[in-house]
């Protein structure tokens, strides 16, 4: 199986130390990604550890097609300890990071520890040094692009970052690279602002010795270059109207399915912004969105689907160039743009001031420094809900999607059970019932197709592939790719669900945690179909003899799901 090339580089930043360990057992079993870095998460982790503690760790991992010149590879992985969640979470993001990260010669950064000072952690091929910036105390992220420009004349695409949202422990803060690219959900933004590691820089001249099936990889390029989908002119808001008028676009804060403003903020209003070409390393299919209103002076990359519904349709806006500028603060404030949007949509609605676009803009700022009623907001809708007197569209603590799972029942199914909550990537079970391919009416009958597509999207985020590359990089080009029959991928998916959910089981999570806060036809059947589906017990718990620990003892700081602190080197 194609697998990522490199050691695990373990950053001590309390400890102020920098450890490579081989892992080539572990990259040979997990590909890369997601996977090695769930395997890592789940063995390393303490079970009880605190998520704003110094025995978190976080994860950035590459997988093998990060070495390639192939379409919808420019991403990477990153998983840790969710202070949203409360459970394991990854997410990923795209840009330039990746070809940069690799160049430093290793496959997986792990970070532990928690620093005194305010650090950036600079990685080479050579070594780690650690430089103390307490000048970037509060700094937005691009003032942190703009420290490393000065000081190590290294750009955007050599860096993850946090800004003050992280350092001020949001629990739904991100991790920032090229400024403007999120690895969005979960909170991992303020796992390293707990750390008080203010960014990682790459550079590097390694280059990994990893071979990629010919083809496919130059026709998946070639289709990304040539094909003329709408999604290459107007991202993921080119179906926002169609959403809006077939199925439910959640309209402040989910009182309402249909939105009367939607095209103006649809896929037409985005792309008449739109003034150039976007897109992330190695990729032609080039579907970002750099936008910009000289009226208003702002400038941005984006907004996608995601970010027009919580910071326009859920807060009653229609004007996308308040949608626009809301996305531009979330990016330099480093938020995840759903949660902040679902969680300010949740303080207009107790407001009554749904269309206050200025108003959203002021909590949003507040949210980011804590002041005020935004550091009540910073805990996330779940926390503060009661206190606003309005319901808890979340599960597990993470703020809903856009996709609307009271009118998608198994988009609605999936967000019950998912071990990240939810999110709409974890399993993507609106694609086929937005496509008419299974009837979005119903619960019964869909556990089947809901594991496979979570198993099918663990391999595509361990490979690491972008989502939006499904119609190229088909089931049978990604075996290729990864050199393995796709049943074997789907299993090597499996085993990082399993993975996922035996370490939030052994957080004190179980069934009652997989449910929705509205009701849907025979949701608990079906519930107890995808347990019997996964091997799970009826309480949604795994047993412990499904899951053989595998990265426990490698390198430093190795004790880890046994509930003990992580070891000083």
């Amino acid at each position: 199986m194609l697998h990522a090339e490199g050691p695990l580089l373990t950053i001590d930043v309390g400890e102020r130390t920098a450890t490579r360990t081989d892992i080539d057992d572990l990259l040979a079993e997990f590909v890369g990604g997601r996977a090695v870095a769930t395997a890592l998460a789940h063995d390393r982790i303490p079970f009880d550890a605190d998520p704003f503690g110094p025995e978190n760790r976080a994860y950035l991992a590459t997988g093998p097609l990060q070495q390639s010149g192939m379409s919808f590879t420019g991403r990477m992985s990153m998983t840790g300890l969710s202070p949203l969640t409360d459970g394991l979470v990854s997410t990923n993001a795209g840009g330039y990071l990746s070809r940069e990260f690799s160049g430093a010669d290793l496959s997986v950064l792990e970070v532990v520890g928690a620093s005194d000072e305010l650090l950036i952690a600079h990685v080479t091929d050579e070594g780690v040094e650690f430089e103390e910036v307490p000048e970037l105390a509060g700094a937005e992220v691009p003032a942190v692009s703009d420290h490393v420009a000065e000081t190590r004349d290294l750009g955007p695409e050599n860096c993850i970052a946090i800004g003050p949202a992280g350092e001020n422990r949001v629990r739904f803060a991100s991790v920032m690279t090229y400024d403007s690219r999120a690895f969005g959900r979960g909170g991992l933004g303020a796992v390293l602002g707990s750390k008080n590691l203010k960014a990682v820089t790459f550079e590097g001249d390694a280059e990994p010795d990893v071979e990629i099936p010919n083809p496919p990889e130059m026709d998946v390029h070639r289709e990304a270059a040539t094909s003329d989908d709408r999604m290459k002119r107007q991202g993921t808001t080119g179906g926002t109207e169609f959403i809006n008028e077939n199925f439910s676009l959640p309209t402040r804060y989910f009182s309402e399915y249909e939105f009367e403003h939607a095209a103006g903020i649809g896929g037409d209003a985005v792309e008449e912004k739109k003034y150039k070409k976007g897109a992330c390393s190695a990729c032609a299919y080039a579907c970002k969105l750099p936008t910009r209103d000289e009226a208003e002076g702002v400038e941005t990359e984006g907004p996608e689907f995601e970010t027009v519904y919580a910071f326009g349709s859920n807060q009653g806006v229609g004007d996308i160039v308040d949608v626009m500028k809301a996305n531009e603060l979330c990016d330099v404030l480093g938020m995840d743009t759903i949660s902040a949007g679902v969680t300010v949509a949740a303080y207009l609605a107790s407001e009554d001031e749904f269309g206050n676009a200025e108003l959203a803009r002021e909590i949003t700022e507040k949210i980011a420094h804590r002041e005020g009623i935004g550091d009540d907001l910073a805990e996330g809708v779940h926390r503060v809900h009661d206190q606003l007197g309005v319901g808890d569209y979340t599960v597990k603590g993470m703020e809903f999607a856009a996709h609307d799972g009271r009118v998608l029942h198994g988009q609605g199914l999936s967000y019950a059970v998912a071990n990240r909550g939810g999110d709409h990537m974890y399993a993507g079970m609106l694609s086929p019932e937005y496509a008419g391919e299974i009837d979005p009416e119903g619960t019964l009958g869909k556990s089947e197709l809901l594991v496979e597509k979570e198993n099918r999207n663990a391999v595509r985020d361990s490979a690491v592939v972008c989502a939006f590359g499904g119609d190229y990089v088909t089931d049978d080009r990604l075996a290729q790719l990864l050199d393995a029959p796709y049943e074997a991928l789907l299993e090597l998916g499996a085993r990082t669900i399993e993975r996922e959910r035996h370490f939030n089981n052994k957080r004190g999570k179980d069934a009652s945690d997989d449910g929705l806060p509205y009701d849907l036809p025979d949701l608990d059947a079906a519930i107890r179909e995808y347990y019997e589906e996964r091997g799970l017990r009826e309480d949604g718990t795994l047993p412990d003899e499904r899951v053989e620990p595998v990265a426990a003892d490698l390198g430093p700081g190795g004790a880890g799901g046994s509930g003990a602190s992580p070891a000083d080197d």
